[in-house]
């Protein structure tokens, strides 16, 4: 089963052209480092919630949108290696990062099961 490295942001609405194009770029990096896919999505039906919801999650504030994205790995070592490698590697270090980067959450997950058409 694959890895899953998974990513919550907060994007201003009017940035998700700056946020399409760091996404593209980012791609080629994270395939360097043994990614296997990557999905980035924009939030369209994301609906406030009373307990928990996305937009708490990242204390979304008006013009801004939930965006939720995933990086696929064939294991954790290789998104591990990936992630220690970000410190030096001057294409991560010139990203355009249209978002607030403390807003944003990740973390990783063992993939246990998967369907696929």
């Amino acid at each position: 089963m694959t890895y899953v490295t998974g990513f919550l942001t907060p994007v201003k609405s009017e940035d998700k052209a700056r946020y399409v194009k760091s996404a593209q770029a980012s791609w080629p990096l994270f395939q360097k480092y043994g990614a296997l896919s990557q999905v980035e999505t924009w939030g369209e039906d994301v609906p406030d919630g009373k307990l928990t919801s996305f937009p708490m999650a990242v204390k979304l504030e008006p013009g801004e949108v939930v965006v939720f994205s995933w990086v696929t790995w064939p294991d954790r070592a290789t998104a591990d290696a990936c992630f220690a490698g970000m410190q030096d590697d001057p294409g991560f270090a010139d990203m355009d990062m249209p978002f607030d980067g403390k807003r944003m959450m990740w973390g990783g997950f063992e993939a246990v099961f998967e369907g696929k058409a």
